[in-house]
């Protein structure tokens, strides 16, 4: 026996010789250093206005439409008391109405579930002032006071639903502060 290597053959590649293959062998690029972070976090991305507002701009546009009918349709019928259209020239109105309803009701249902639960709230309290201040003045009217028109319940109702949504915002932002 000897302690000397095996001299490779004819047919046989020696050991530390690259293999022959159809490959070719590269090598990925180097990576390139970013440097630092920024020092200042990125500014988040702007949603544009009309993304952002679209329920309270088309809520508006049809609150627009429907004073804009609304007040045509009492210049047409107090123009022509007398004419038999004028009933239907006074309903007029209820459409531009029914759009913005239906306007309120889809941005409703857009709210979170945070936001659905103060808008909640923030009705029944509209709902049972508005119904405790009408009641209660419906005495006052039996022993003297002036009547009270009922179109002046709605916009009481809205603006007990204002503070309601106001305080039960706060409330909520309040004690989510508090527990940090």
């Amino acid at each position: 026996m000897s302690t000397q290597p095996a001299s490779p053959g004819a047919d046989e590649p020696a050991a530390d010789a690259p293999l022959e293959t159809p490959f070719e062998r590269t090598e990925g690029p180097m990576p390139v250093f970013a440097g630092p972070p920024p020092r200042s976090p990125l500014r988040p991305a702007v949603m544009s206005t009309w993304i952002t507002y679209r329920s309270q701009i088309n809520f508006g546009l049809a609150m627009l439409a429907y004073l804009m009918v609304l007040v045509g349709a009492i210049t047409l019928v107090q123009a022509n008391p007398t004419a038999s259209w004028r009933y239907y020239v006074a309903a007029l109105p209820a459409a531009p109405a029914v759009v913005g309803l239906v306007i309120f009701v889809r941005g409703l249902t857009r709210l979170d579930d945070i936001q659905v639960r103060i808008q909640l709230l923030a009705f029944g309290v509209a709902v049972g002032a508005t119904a405790l201040i009408t009641f209660g003045y419906s005495f006052f009217e039996g022993v003297g006071l002036p009547h009270l028109p009922p179109v002046y319940v709605l916009p009481l109702m809205v603006v007990f639903w204002g503070i309601g949504t106001a305080f039960f915002t706060w409330r909520y932002v309040w004690r989510f502060r508090r527990r940090r």
